[in-house]
């Protein structure tokens, strides 16, 4: 063989391992491409495929902080005209599935805790019926629509729970309405604060036990016999239960029943299948608060105390709310679950 047939030899050799080189490498790649999609076609539900992860910012600086104006409003208070407005997640909060054929039934529904757990039930796919006193229209006609563009059912209950047969009957039309109730959350409730203990009159002193604790006998009474396994109650007291002020009696002897009364359903309903939790807010802006709750005074530096120096939103309360309502918390029944702004407690 000639120098010049040698050196072409070599030269389509080396080609030819280079080429060999590509196609193994490239065959690699893809097969690797492929198995990463496989992967994470999998590994990633549908449903939060295309989500979007918000950005990472400092929790102390994510809402507004103090001052707030003062800004009374006859009980029960309108969120819509407060401001700043509560964020109870009407443009942040993200469904992924967690809840997909569930049915929930929201006291309190129209605004502030109530209404960002209504919200994000929605958007975990249950369908959900809410209550709220008539007066609160304007408020849960909002709440309404939101439910119904997360495209589920949406079911209005107007009604005061300070009436038994009231409570009967709310029960009764979620049921109806909805088809079944296997998730029950409590979050509609009353605080008027006293100065002083004689200047609680017994009418307010019924008013406040019937909203928090007649309210939460009667409707749990009337749903346990409708509720399947699988079931969630979710009652809601306050940071108050165990840290009550002193302006507060009768709201926090309510708070700290709702407490007990958690922990011993627990108990009762677990051979049920039906699990019982509860959370305790601490400082929330919510319409509750400017409605007789505090005093106008307090209002300009409203959860300003709080380590975070500001109130909470009722939008970073709700993703609990859901937490509780979903079957990954199938192990969880009797506790308390504190949101209060970093204090430390419940421990």
């Amino acid at each position: 063989m000639s120098e010049k047939e040698k050196s072409e030899n070599n030269a389509n050799s080396s080609v030819f391992h280079t080429n060999s080189r590509r196609q193994v490498l490239t065959g690699v790649a893809v097969g690797a491409a492929a198995l990463a999609t496989n992967r994470s076609i999998h590994a990633m539900p549908e449903h939060v495929e295309n989500k979007s992860v918000p950005p990472l910012k400092n929790p102390m600086s994510l809402y507004p902080t103090p001052p707030f104006s003062k800004q009374p409003q006859p009980w029960p208070g309108l969120q819509s005209k407060m401001q700043p407005v509560p964020d109870c997640g009407e443009k942040t909060y993200q469904g992924s599935g967690r809840l997909k054929g569930r049915h929930a039934l929201v006291t309190g529904g129209d605004s502030g805790i109530g209404r960002a757990a209504a919200i994000a039930f929605a958007r975990e796919g249950a369908d959900v019926a809410i209550n709220y006193l008539p007066q609160e229209e304007p408020d849960a006609k909002e709440v309404i629509d939101l439910i119904q563009k997360a495209g589920r059912k949406a079911v209005a209950l107007p009604g005061d729970i300070r009436n038994e047969d009231f409570c009967k009957k709310l029960v009764a039309d979620a049921l109806a309405k909805l088809g079944q109730i296997d998730i029950l959350a409590h979050v509609a409730g009353r605080q008027k604060y006293s100065e002083q203990l004689t200047d609680i009159t017994t009418e307010e002193f019924d008013w406040t036990m019937k909203t928090n604790l007649y309210a939460l006998f009667w409707i749990t009474k009337a749903a346990i016999p409708h509720l399947p396994p699988g079931s969630s109650i979710i009652t809601t007291s306050s940071l108050v239960s165990y840290m009550p002020p002193e302006i507060l009696v009768d709201y926090g002897m309510s708070k700290a029943g709702i407490s007990n009364f958690t922990k011993s359903m627990a108990k009762q309903l677990l051979p049920k299948g039906i699990r019982v939790n509860c959370v305790d807010p601490g400082p929330f802006w919510t319409p509750l608060q400017i409605c007789g709750a505090q005093p106008q005074s307090a209002i300009p530096n409203f959860g300003g105390e709080s380590p975070f120096k500001r109130p909470g939103q009722p939008a970073e309360i709700a993703p609990l709310y859901v937490t509780l309502a979903s079957t990954e918390s199938s192990y969880v029944t009797g506790q308390s679950w504190g949101i209060v702004g970093g204090t430390g407690q419940p421990g």
